[in-house]
């Protein structure tokens, strides 16, 4: 379990790193998330496709707070959010399905070994601006969900599945601790909270 306190203000993303090895001299570390093969990010944003949870904390602490889980830029592994104390309504849960286990080729991230890590958007994967909700497709009305995008909300509703996914599923929520868990139980062993 990792503990770290942001300023109220605080604006930024959360994401895992799977595959790791930071005694190696060869970059990157990780097979994914990586971040420039430090162990510390200090500040750089990961290498996609990697699950994000994106955190907006107003300076008012009577203000709600507003955050999601993004697969717009692909998946790694699944992730929960949630307030403490638990309020079923500040949750976010994580994913029915493991999107690895049915990743379209073309979508996957694999490692040395030919396993599945991770499994791109198809913005990331075929970066066309139908996929990515850009230029001409830059709205609601033009960027519609695509079969990628629909596989992806299947098998995690709670979290976006493109960047004009409909409703959006942004929580907001007042509270001074919010827990997020990598890798939920329901997933195995091994988890990580913050």
């Amino acid at each position: 379990m990792q503990r770290f306190e942001a300023p109220w203000t605080w604006n930024g993303r959360i994401w895992a790193r799977t595959g790791c090895n930071f005694n190696s001299n060869w970059q990157p570390a990780c097979e994914t998330g990586d971040c420039d093969g430090r162990l510390q990010c200090n500040g750089l944003i990961g290498i996609p496709p990697a699950t994000l949870v994106q955190v907006a904390l107003q300076g008012d602490k009577g203000k709600p707070n507003f955050y999601d889980v993004s697969l717009v830029d692909g998946y790694n592994l699944p992730v929960s959010v949630t307030t403490r104390p638990f309020s079923p309504k500040c949750t976010i849960g994580s994913c029915s399905k493991n999107p690895n286990n049915f990743c379209p080729q073309e979508l996957q991230v694999v490692n040395k070994n030919g396993e599945v890590v991770a499994c791109k958007s198809a913005c990331l994967a075929f970066d066309i601006d139908s996929f990515c909700c850009r230029n001409e497709f830059g709205t609601p009305e033009k960027c519609k969900p695509s079969v990628y995008s629909k596989m992806f909300k299947d098998a995690c509703p709670s979290y976006y599945s493109y960047a004009f996914d409909m409703p959006p599923p942004l929580v907001n929520c007042a509270s001074k601790d919010y827990v997020i868990t990598f890798c939920p139980s329901a997933w195995g062993t091994n988890q990580a909270s913050i």
